[in-house]
């Protein structure tokens, strides 16, 4: 089944723009909210695609070992780790856990 992609898109800002402040999402997760399970790495493409000045939380989504995505020396990953920990967000060895701070749908 082909998706439509102006509509999963739409989608998946919804859910994006519905995580608390102090809670993440992996890619997987919102893919699964959004009706297309295993879609997780199109997930992640379409937050990639958003514009610089977008209000969406994409600070938000992190992989599914509760680990950001971008390369650890990253200006990314540096900004994402920054705007997490100004919401509360701890990070023990690199990781954010899930139990604590994760989605709970």
């Amino acid at each position: 089944m082909p998706i439509d992609k102006p509509d999963i898109n739409e989608i998946i800002w919804q859910i994006v723009a519905s995580i608390p402040k102090g809670s993440v999402a992996s890619y997987g997760q919102i893919a699964k909210l959004a009706g297309y399970p295993n879609h997780a790495r199109y997930v992640g493409a379409t937050l990639k695609k958003l514009p610089a000045d977008s209000a969406l939380p994409w600070h938000r989504v992190v992989n599914g070992k509760g680990e950001l995505s971008f390369l650890l020396d990253s200006e990314q990953y540096q900004k994402q780790k920054a705007l997490l920990e100004a919401e509360g967000i701890e990070f023990k060895s690199l990781k954010i856990s899930l139990k604590i701070y994760g989605l709970h749908t």
